[in-house]
């Protein structure tokens, strides 16, 4: 065996011992850097390589940067490449605007948002009818829509019954008047007929002035006049001037627009967090920057299954009568929480449907992606069932740029590891060669005829693969032969790692 002279030099250099700054003549990557031992010397520590920030197995001997402009990191003898975390050089995290927030314990300012529609109140709606056959002779209120006063006429009606039942009270209370002296069994029973006409006026809604009118002058008017029980607006008029009516029969139907409710389609996961009595903040696309408060008054026990919503209704007051029935209308329901609970910022949360994910900041320029569980969300912070403790702190920007790496790293199956003394990374995956067939950009993939993959005991095939860096196919056209790594990423879904021309 022939030894040379730089290993000469290097045997005699560690064999004298006192020469602890002896320094080889290395290329330019500072394979060896200083470290501190135990007893107080400096010992070498050893540049292996630089591997991508990416983890793709990609690794380079010299320093160098991945197509999205990221440095290639350093690995060194003796670390631990299981570390957990991503690593990202200051400079970078600096040139992201990477931020973070801690994991704190609060109020949480939780809101429900629905859409409703505004409607009559119901309990202030009033029919005006009649209790005796009769004819209208005169309509004082002639539109649907129009607004009446309390007390206002409405129409007049004329009835054979109303006037033949007036002219019996007449009667009956002038035999009382002139049996006054009489006394005896004659002036009751004339004082019962006398009673018991007025009292069959009252209970057709004859009004006590009316009556009275009646008691003065002894004439039965030929008609009546019907008034408006409430002030409102006219919602359905069936009365026209000249019909026949009979008892019980709708005329007018006259509604109290002064509070209106608001029924509300709250969604079925909100649907814990109202109760009544809650107050509620109303915004009307008719009046832009105005906003209506009201209370939920009652929560309906049932579900609406083809919207998957309950309503609610809220009571609103309507003074100015700005509110019209079925307009729409945006509503906000405070809901915060009772007690204190852990929250993030919304814009720490990745969420990709059925998996949610923060981006933790374990040290200075390593970070750790950790699913979460979500409790209630509010304006501007979510509360966090599981997965991060108090104070720990969280990405709130840039954190897609780290998940995206996170995502990368777990689709290749995890990080090279070191191999033997020589320090090379083992390749993740399986190896390949065959012809690029096609390349489809926009979904991400390319097909490849592939020759036998021995690690899988496959034939050759032609198949799709993704693509886990647009850059891997970067100048290769279809066509060319290939020889590629590749890593089953889900069931069937298998990524291309790396790729180059065949040699």
């Amino acid at each position: 065996m022939r030894t040379g002279p730089t290993l000469i030099v290097v045997a005699i250099a560690l064999a004298a011992g006192g020469f602890a700054g002896y320094r080889l003549a290395l290329p330019k990557t500072d394979a060896i850097v200083p470290a501190v031992a135990v007893d107080g010397q400096k010992t070498a520590k050893k540049l292996l390589y630089y591997r991508n920030p990416m983890g793709l197995p990609d690794t380079s001997p010299v320093p160098k940067k991945d197509p999205m402009g990221m440095d290639y990191l350093p690995v060194y003898e003796g670390e631990d490449e299981a570390e957990s975390g991503l690593k990202i050089s200051p400079e970078k995290v600096q040139k992201l605007g990477v931020k973070t927030a801690p994991a704190k314990m609060q109020m949480l300012d939780r809101s429900v948002r629905a859409s409703g529609r505004v409607e009559i109140d119901e309990s202030r709606t009033y029919t005006v009818t009649a209790k005796f056959e009769g004819y209208i002779e005169r309509l004082h209120v002639n539109t649907s829509g129009q607004p009446v006063g309390r007390g206002q006429p409405l129409f007049e009606v004329y009835s054979p019954e109303l006037v033949s039942a007036q002219r019996e009270y007449a009667l009956a209370a002038q035999g009382v008047g002139k049996l006054n002296e009489a006394g005896g069994e004659a002036q009751g029973a004339m004082q019962q007929l006398a009673e018991s006409s007025l009292q069959r006026l009252k209970n057709w809604d004859i009004s006590e002035e009316q009556v009275k009118a009646l008691a003065r002058s002894s004439d039965a008017k030929r008609t009546l006049t019907f008034r408006s029980p409430v002030a409102g607006i006219v919602t359905d008029k069936k009365a026209v001037q000249g019909m026949r009516f009979m008892p019980g029969e709708t005329l007018f139907q006259i509604a109290d627009t002064s509070s209106v409710w608001v029924q509300a389609d709250v969604f079925e996961q909100d649907i814990a967090a109202v109760n009544v009595g809650q107050k509620a903040k109303i915004r009307i696309n008719a009046y832009p920057g105005e906003v209506f408060e009201g209370r939920i008054a009652y929560v309906y026990p049932t579900l609406k299954a083809e919207t998957r919503t309950v309503p609610v209704r809220i009571e609103l007051p309507n003074p100015k009568g700005k509110l019209k029935p079925a307009m729409f209308a945006d509503v906000d329901i405070p809901a915060g929480g009772a007690a204190p609970v852990l929250t993030v910022p919304t814009s720490a949360v990745i969420d990709s449907g059925p998996r949610q994910v923060v981006i933790v900041q374990l040290a200075e320029g390593r970070f750790e992606p950790r699913p979460v569980k979500l409790g209630q969300r509010g304006g501007e912070f979510v509360q966090v069932l599981e997965g991060v403790k108090e104070g720990e702190p969280v990405v709130v920007a840039a954190n897609f740029l780290i998940d995206a790496e996170s995502n990368l790293k777990a689709a290749l199956g995890g990080m090279q590891k070191v191999e033997g003394a020589a320090g090379k990374p083992a390749a993740v995956g399986h190896k390949a060669a065959g012809v690029l067939n096609a390349i489809d950009a926009a979904a991400g993939t390319v097909t490849i005829s592939h020759e036998p993959v021995a690690s899988l005991k496959w034939p050759a095939m032609k198949m799709d693969f993704v693509v886990a860096n647009p850059a891997l196919v970067a100048g290769v056209k279809p066509g060319a032969a290939v020889e590629f790594e590749f890593v089953e990423r889900g069931q069937g879904e298998w990524v291309v790692t790396s790729l180059g021309k065949k040699k």
